[in-house]
């Protein structure tokens, strides 16, 4: 009988998996890229479709290239391809007679809170923040300045200058390529995109037809090219040395004496000790073209580099929910965070069929204690308190558009914006709708829980015996040896 180790915010909870159940591991990084730089270069001038960028560039003075805050994957590192990527674009236009000054690096985030000046300056290399002239611009969903483009509203400097270039890592069909585009776009159209069945296909994805058609429309207003890396899982070392990818490494994790001990030491310190794991992420491949053209291609070969498979469908799945929000800053995820971490993401990362069966169990390792860290996750509360005095989440979420004071301390850079919340439950839906129940293991707020729909439950014993007691029968358990969360290619 395996043991299996969970992690549950900075704790390690470890399952005994049954001669039926399924431990999902994800394949280990694959070789990386010599010289990302490079790769990216090549990419320009070899484009999968369209002309190259020396082409696009010809006779332009000023450029605008697009980036995304690297929130995902879930961990990250201090070294990141994508700070390699942007220094090669801006380099790469420079030598075809764009200077750095008449460049401009647009931050789309979205719905998140907008990047400060520690997230900008993690964007790059501290050599390139030194040599670029060029100006910064953070993209502010609520801008009274944005300019239409078809049924879109987008940032000025995607439409004031003289070539578009998008710069980013093909994680999902809704971030990278066209994706951050869209994510350079007013708060109610990036609030729309949020849902669709699954992250890696793109049929009936809402954000993948937005972004689509709003890169047509950009395209029609001025040239436009992207750029997309494949990047590889992250990897540890130190103690966790191999975890989740090596079977050998999992086991060792879960056999650990120091383990025992990790648990006993308080959160704060357990939480430094995970942070000061070294962290190695690298990229796998680059791809360019039309920002949807060269995504797609990055993620396919993702998934494929990625992605483990699953034979049948499961009729429970744990999913380990860690000490990190999916924005950066990292902080402390609130209930409803935790709850979009395992059932917005994790179980959106599938291509073929959904890895449940119908009325299926998800368990949640989380403590789901309701802490909002203050200012930035002030806008979750209206959500719970929506549910607690039963004024509907649609009166709750138009309220939240016209809260003044929630837009504002958006606007500044203190919050997310109000709107964020609503996004990240709609994003929880196709999964729920899905499911048969969700159950939170080792919950340690039930009120909270339960108003959001879900089961408490005191530790991942009792929350297994719910499953089977749904399922009629001992249930098929998976087991998802995470973060980092990956694609499951799923055989029914």
């Amino acid at each position: 009988m395996p043991r299996v180790p969970l992690l549950s915010g900075t704790r390690l909870v470890v399952a005994n998996a049954g001669d039926g159940d399924v431990v999902l591991r994800p394949p280990a990084p694959r070789e990386a890229l010599a010289d990302v730089a490079a790769a990216v270069r090549e990419a320009l001038r070899f484009p999968l479709e369209g002309p190259p960028l020396a082409e696009l560039a010809r006779g332009t003075r000023r450029a605008t290239i697009v980036v995304e805050s690297p929130a995902l994957p879930i961990p990250g590192a201090e070294r990141d391809p994508r700070q390699l990527a942007i220094g090669a674009a801006v380099d790469e236009l420079e030598r075809l007679g764009v200077p750095s000054g008449y460049q401009t690096i647009l931050v789309a985030g979205g719905l998140a809170r907008r990047a400060g000046q520690r997230e900008l300056a993690a964007l790059v290399t501290p050599d390139f923040a030194r040599r670029f002239h060029g100006h910064v611009a953070v993209h502010d969903a609520e801008d009274p300045g944005l300019v239409d483009v078809g049924s879109a509203r987008v940032h000025p400097a995607l439409v004031e200058t003289d070539l578009v270039v998008a710069v980013t890592a093909a994680e999902t069909v809704l971030h990278g390529g066209a994706g951050a585009l869209l994510a350079a776009t007013g708060a109610e159209t990036v609030a729309a995109a949020s849902g669709g069945e699954s992250l890696l296909e793109t049929a009936g994805s809402e954000g993948w037809q937005a972004a689509s058609a709003l890169e047509r429309g950009l395209a029609g207003r001025v040239p436009l090219l992207g750029v997309s890396l494949v990047l590889n899982h992250p990897r540890v070392s130190g103690a966790l040395q191999g975890y989740p990818y090596d079977a050998a490494a999992v086991e060792r994790v879960a056999r650990s004496p120091l383990r025992r001990l990790f648990g006993l030491a308080p959160g704060p310190l357990r939480a430094r000790v995970l942070r000061s794991l070294p962290l190695e992420l690298s990229a796998a491949a680059a791809f360019a073209g039309p920002p949807s053209v060269a995504h797609a291609e990055a993620l396919l070969r993702g998934v494929e580099l990625r992605g483990a498979d699953l034979a049948g469908r499961l009729d429970a799945i744990c999913i380990g929910i860690p000490r990190a929000t999916p924005y950066l800053p990292r902080e402390r995820p609130n209930p409803l965070l935790a709850a979009y971490l395992g059932l917005g993401l994790a179980l959106r990362l599938w291509r073929d069929s959904f890895p449940l069966a119908p009325g299926g169990t998800a368990i949640l390792l989380h403590r789901f204690l309701r802490h909002f860290t203050h200012p930035t996750q002030h806008p979750y509360r209206a959500i719970f308190y929506a549910a607690r005095s039963g004024g509907g989440l649609d009166a709750a979420e138009e309220a939240a558009a016209r809260d003044e004071r929630a837009v504002e301390a958006y606007r500044s850079g203190r919050a997310c914006h109000p709107l964020a919340p609503f996004a990240e439950w709609a994003a929880c839906r196709p999964a729920l709708d899905r499911l048969g129940a969700v159950v939170v293991a080792g919950c340690r707020d039930a009120v909270a829980a339960r108003q959001l729909g879900f089961v408490p439950a005191h530790g991942l014993g009792a929350a297994l015996e719910m499953a089977s007691g749904r399922a009629g029968r001992p249930p098929r358990v998976g087991y998802l040896l995470a973060p980092p969360y990956f694609p499951l290619r799923v055989t029914p």
